[in-house]
């Protein structure tokens, strides 16, 4: 097993090599963490572009160590004012490809310029520059993006303005091949002149809503330009002796802090890391917290959420006293999307960005807008067309969102940031590597690098199936098994567990940073 990366002062974690590069650049150039999130987010958006995208979301934890707050910013789109269940007539569900998939405003863009407005130090320009650069120049491609790439040819190859971008000359440039995107260059040098409003009202708007209309999309002009992130207080709770905190709904990040503190009612010394015990407790507690997060997460502002009563520590112990140590409690698993990318920061005056962004499924909607450069997310296409649904689809709504990065402190502050790649998977991940740190004292790329499990599928078709990784011992899975798990041996370090990433403070004051051996990533730290 790899070690953790060590710094003294700083540490960078993401999951390509070169966006860690670029947020390290920034940082040395003068950035402050904040600075340094949004090149590392934007060179994502180049260099993973099956997992993230200017045409995507994000979701923002910052701690900022000058003015000692916690803030979050909620960088998700929402539905357009012509997405309505009468625009979906007809159907059992919003299609989850093509231009009708695209329901909800793109909120990543939002997101750069709000974090960097508020706390940055450096122009746009300057923290834009890596990512233009490997948009312009290239990069080279990456195993994960070409596999990925061929994966989903078919579909690439159904809107010409997405192929001629992602499969040029009709197929998918190779592993270690120069790959550029000259579209998305002109429009982050436009991003960096004229900032958000060129994507929101500017002439990157104007494409984007023109190419839409003539092909029979929902978001017009008036969507893009009406659109707006929020600044929020986190959700938060607690876990032995450290403050949790997560971003609120939409986000369903309350599920990663009720997991917790269900399985605070047992007593992990007793319980051996990687045994029975250990996996029948974690997947019972996080389908207790599934459950109640099912029946209740949607925009807050068109329907209550009732936090209050979720993340109370006396209803924890009651769910907690209903786990069956010898049996798996059955459930449905909704099918989730995928495709993320989660990246952190810390600098030496102790600021720290926890982040996440995505497109929902793999390449999201699968449709780049005109000559933006820009694919567009499938995000909306989780909306319910059942109008009697908490989740169902309104204009001007934020749908369910899986992202959740996440942040704990100790003494007011962060001594962790974690978090992960994988729909159902985020919270399941986030509970392993908490636990590992915290209950086993594991380092983080030690507490990464242990074998992993997802229960549900990451998206398709809904399943109770728990995915083990191969390195779990036999008589564990022949005992998850007999206790009822629908129990599936995948590869030894499976990519279907996500690309998780974290940052520890230790004891000593020291930055240990921890990146995915199943990403292109890479943590860096001085």
């Amino acid at each position: 097993m790899n070690q953790s990366v060590i710094g003294t002062e700083t540490m960078v974690v993401s999951p390509h090599y070169l966006a860690t590069a670029a947020g390290a650049r920034v940082l040395a150039q003068g950035g402050n963490a904040f600075d340094a999130a949004v090149a590392i987010s934007a060179c994502l958006a180049v260099v993973y572009p099956h997992m993230t995208s200017l045409g995507g979301d994000s979701f923002w934890l910052t701690y900022h160590a000058a003015e000692r707050t916690m803030r979050g910013y909620n960088a998700s789109g929402r539905s357009g004012y012509k997405a309505n269940l009468d625009a979906y007539a007809g159907l059992g569900a919003i299609p989850n490809r093509g231009v009708r998939s695209v329901v909800t405003v793109p909120g990543m863009v939002d997101g750069w310029d709000a974090v960097q407005r508020s706390y940055g130090k450096l122009s746009w320009g300057e923290v834009l520059s890596p990512a233009i650069g490997y948009a312009e120049t290239g990069f080279p491609m990456t195993g994960n993006q070409y596999g990925f790439t061929v994966e989903h040819a078919g579909m690439l190859a159904a809107t010409p303005e997405t192929a001629a971008v992602y499969l040029p000359g009709g197929r998918a440039a190779r592993p270690g091949e120069r790959f550029k995107q000259t579209d998305m260059a002109a429009t982050l040098r436009r991003l960096a002149t004229g900032g958000r409003d060129d994507f929101y009202k500017g002439d990157t708007a104007k494409e984007i809503a023109s190419f839409l209309e003539r092909h029979g999309g929902l978001l017009g002009l008036d969507d893009l330009a009406d659109h707006h992130g929020d600044w929020v207080d986190p959700v938060s709770g607690s876990y032995r002796g450290y403050d949790l905190f997560q971003m609120p709904p939409n986000s369903q990040g309350f599920t990663g802090i009720m997991a917790l503190h269900i399985l605070e009612n047992f007593d992990f010394a007793a319980v051996e890391h990687g045994s029975y015990e250990y996996y029948q407790l974690c997947v019972e507690a996080l389908k207790l917290s599934f459950r109640d997060r099912n029946a209740h997460l949607t925009d807050p502002a068109f329907s209550a959420v009732p936090l209050d009563r979720l993340l109370d520590k006396g209803y924890a112990a009651q769910l907690a006293a209903t786990i069956d140590l010898s049996r798996a409690s059955s459930q449905q698993a909704e099918p989730l999307g995928s495709d993320t990318a989660y990246a952190a920061v810390v600098d030496k005056e102790g600021n720290a960005v926890s982040f996440i962004q995505s497109l929902y499924f793999e390449f999201g909607s699968g449709v780049v807008a005109g000559r933006t450069g820009v694919l567009l997310q499938n995000r909306g296409s989780f909306f319910s067309l059942d109008p009697g649904h908490v989740n169902r689809l309104q204009p001007g709504k934020r749908t369910f969102h899986t992202l959740m990065p996440a942040m704990a402190c100790q003494g007011g502050k962060p001594v962790l940031l974690y978090g992960t790649q994988g729909g159902e998977g985020q919270p399941q991940t986030q509970t392993a590597l908490f636990t590992r740190m915290v209950d086993y004292g594991m380092d983080p790329q030690s507490a990464i690098d242990a074998p992993r499990w997802v229960w549900g599928r990451t998206w398709g078709e809904p399943t109770q199936e728990l995915k083990v990784e191969g390195r779990v011992p036999d008589d564990t899975l022949v005992r998850l098994s007999a206790a009822g798990h629908l129990v599936r041996k995948v590869a030894d370090f499976d990519g279907i567990m996500g690309h998780a990433h974290a940052i520890r403070r230790d004891e000593r004051g020291f930055l240990q940073g921890g990146a995915d051996r199943r990403s292109d990533g890479s943590a860096l730290g001085w």
